[in-house]
């Protein structure tokens, strides 16, 4: 080795890493020794047994005292990780370790950066019958060490000695913590980080850095710009891994992305045998590095791991990181975007409402309002826009409402997405009720004051705006089921973000989806095209009626799907009966005998709406035997199936649809129901599947959550090595074939 090199080994990797130790040992000590005591114990430990389901483990666990912190297995800038090392009769012995508890992030004084734990933290160790059978009733030494800071580092060690055996650990050392409840212990172990396939929305690229013998980490997450959850945590951390000497980690949110660039000092040339940075950005063999990753979508920590045969030649530069001092923001540096991004979201929300007009779910409602438009053509241009006005606070009302809802649901833990109230089978079963009067009233069985009629009974009503009300709230809810592009985006964001910003979203999109409407107000010139009112107008009613009606044998498919055709849908149609006859009564004056018709409708209502609906078990829905009638292999989608085709390196199309959605069944006619669909699942030997999203269903909604989805359809390739890739809710087979 030439002085050169020596002096460049001497001043950079891990004997740096010991002097920056022994420097902040110093510095501390000097500084701040007269002014703050160091505690008797800093860490006190308890070791005793856990069970989570058969599995056995035993568990180590440390409690700090306040303020104290000790190191994970990347330390950071200096410090050393907790070691706990067991043996017997002075053989060191193996047991199988549990993945360590998530870090944070402490900022201390020089800006050094440290990962590690404070209060309370549990290591786990698995037992398994091999572990038994050759230690249990032996004395099991443990040497436990660590480094605990706070103004001062202290360097600790606690000596022990246990005993194992089936359900029971003894502990033969006194002065240990007391233990833990099992409760607690139990969400410490759920908590840890766990393998996970690296979700699509998190990117990691390595790249050249612009410092000699550098490289630099850079990754983003997509479809965010919430960093509340990174605190006083790194976005990703990168275990120990030679050659690589990972820095400081810089963050910006720009757009909808969370970015981080991370540069890496290659100390690969001290190695042995010296491996230089490759010129040509190959390595000589390919390098698997760990990280954890705190996903700000999922609000948790997940184990990812990435394979880098090589690195980009594209030089990338890290801005020198702030000093933080180590005062009290223990949070980087974040550049925000977030005034400009949620600007560009209600742009999103206000188009997709927009859009929403000439979706087939609220082409009905929007007909029978162009129709009220005619029939108030001759109207004084006050009136017009009192009609217009009132259509389209019933649309604001109703998604006000829906806003509110979702709020609800989430303050209580519960989450839910786009088209959730389709989900309800009494919701549904009023919506069937609701238009099949509506439809009534078209046909001409009686008058009712909306936007194709003025009259109740014999009462005439000179303005109709609780009709126009009321169109408004029909127009909204019929409008769920549909995703208009943008609609998707806009609608993610909202889902998981603050109260006000729901409420800013729905406000928009309630504003696109009425905006035509309040155009004709302020413009009553912009319907000049439309034909004078006239006996015509009769016709196209009863047209609008048949629509109506085509809606409702839509909804009591969803409905079927809902109650899985039970005696409840014969008591719907039973319904719908004594409605209408009750119509037909009052009509002919017969009102005592149309009272009691509308009166056992009501009854049976109630019994539906009261009568809980059971569940059912069965793995195969309608909607997945329906799918697979069109001849393709489908299979109910479960994460337990996504994870035996990665084990299989089987690549596979996922499918989230729902009896209700609209959208999907408008992809499935374009593109999934096609015979060049049928060719490519059969040239590339893809397999199939499907969520059914008609029902309730808690484990498809986290799982479309975590994947920045909030409603169905949603599309997804995971291919050989489990990656997986997000369609979004439009499909094409370019795009599938594309990302194949």
């Amino acid at each position: 080795m030439t002085n050169q090199k020596f002096l460049t080994y001497f001043f950079k990797g891990p004997t740096m890493r010991f002097i920056m130790l022994l420097v902040l040992l110093f510095s501390f000590t000097t500084l701040h020794a007269a002014e703050e005591s160091v505690p008797a114990r800093p860490v006190t430990m308890a070791i005793q047994s856990f069970k989570d389901g058969s599995d056995e483990y035993l568990a180590l666990s440390f409690e700090n005292f306040p303020h104290w912190h000790t190191y994970w297995k990347n330390p950071g800038d200096a410090g050393l990780a907790v070691k706990n090392v067991f043996t017997i009769a002075g053989k060191e012995i193996k047991l199988e370790e549990a993945e360590w508890p998530a870090p944070r992030r402490f900022i201390e004084p020089g800006n050094l950066w440290a990962y590690g734990y404070e209060n309370d933290y549990t290591f786990f160790f698995k037992l398994s019958k091999a572990d038994f059978n050759k230690y249990s009733g032996k004395t099991i030494d443990l040497k436990s060490t660590w480094l605990v800071c706070k103004h001062i580092c202290v360097p600790g060690q606690q000596l022990s000695q246990f005993k194992i055996a089936p359900g029971k650990v003894t502990v033969a050392t006194t002065g240990l913590h007391a233990d833990y409840e099992s409760t607690a212990l139990a969400e410490r172990f759920q908590a840890l980080p766990k393998l996970a396939v690296m979700p699509d929305y998190l990117k990691i690229n390595l790249a050249k850095g612009k410092t000699p013998n550098t490289l630099v980490f850079v990754y983003s997450v997509s479809k965010t710009t919430d960093v509340t959850y990174l605190k006083d945590t790194n976005l990703l951390y990168a275990f120990p891994q030679l050659p690589f000497d990972v820095k400081h980690e810089n963050l910006t949110v720009t757009g909808t992305d969370v970015k981080g660039v991370t540069e890496i000092s290659w100390d690969g040339e001290y190695q042995s045998p010296p491996e230089p940075l490759a010129a040509n950005g190959k390595f000589k063999k390919p390098y698997t590095l760990r990280f954890l990753f705190s996903d700000p979508i999922q609000k948790k920590v997940l184990l990812v791991e990435k394979k880098f045969t090589s690195f980009d030649l594209t030089e990338v530069t890290v801005a020198a990181p702030v000093d933080m001092g180590g005062a009290s923001d223990t949070s980087p540096k974040i550049v925000s975007a977030a005034k400009q991004s949620i600007g560009y979201y209600l742009v999103l929300a206000f188009i997709g409402g927009l859009i929403l007009n000439i979706m087939p779910c609220v082409l009905p409602v929007i007909s029978i309002k162009l129709f009220g438009l005619v029939k108030y053509k001759n109207e004084s241009h006050r009136a017009i826009i009192k009609h217009n006005v009132f259509y389209t606070l019933g649309i604001l009302f109703t998604f006000l409402t829906l806003a509110t809802i979702v709020l609800s649901l989430k303050s209580i833990g519960s989450q839910v997405g786009w088209g959730f109230q389709l989900q309800s089978p009494s919701f549904i079963s009023i919506m069937i009720i609701g238009l099949f009067v509506f439809a009534l009233n078209l046909f001409g069985v009686f008058e009712f004051a909306t936007p194709g009629g003025s009259k109740l009974g014999n009462v005439t009503i000179k303005e109709n705006f609780t009709g126009d009300f009321l169109s408004g709230i029909l127009a909204t809810v019929l409008s769920t089921p549909c995703s208009a592009p943008f609609l998707g985006t806009a609608l993610t964001f909202a889902f998981t973000s603050s109260t006000v910003e729901i409420y800013l979203i729905f406000t928009m999109i309630g504003l696109g989806l009425a905006f035509p409407f309040i155009l004709t107000a302020i413009y009553p010139k912009l319907v000049a095209f439309l034909p004078k009112p006239g006996n015509w107008m009769n016709t196209v009613k009863k047209i609008l009626g048949v629509t109506l009606l085509l809606t409702i044998i839509w909804l009591l498919d969803v409905y079927n799907a809902l109650v899985d055709g039970s005696s409840h849908l014969i008591k719907l149609g039973s319904i719908l009966v004594f409605v209408y006859a009750g119509f037909l009564l009052f009509k002919k004056k017969e009102k005592w005998i149309g009272a009691v018709s509308f009166l056992i409708g009501l009854a049976i209502f109630v019994n539906i709406a009261s009568t809980s609906v059971v569940a059912s078990s069965e793995e195969q829905t309608a909607l997945i035997r329906d799918k697979q009638a069109q001849g393709l292999d489908w299979q109910a989608w479960s994460e337990s199936k996504m994870g035996e085709y990665k084990t299989n390196q089987e690549v596979v199309f996922i499918d989230f649809t729902a009896k209700w959605c609209f959208t999907c069944k408008v992809n499935e006619k374009l593109v999934l129901d096609t015979a060049d669909f049928k060719n490519l699942v059969k040239d590339q030997n893809l397999k199939l599947l499907i969520g059914d999203w008609t029902k309730r269903d808690e484990v498809i909604g986290s799982f479309l959550r975590k994947n920045g989805l909030v409603g169905v359809p949603a599309y997804f390739i995971q291919k050989k090595d489990g990656t997986l890739i997000n369609l979004g809710e439009t499909v094409s087979i370019a795009r599938i074939r594309e990302n194949l």
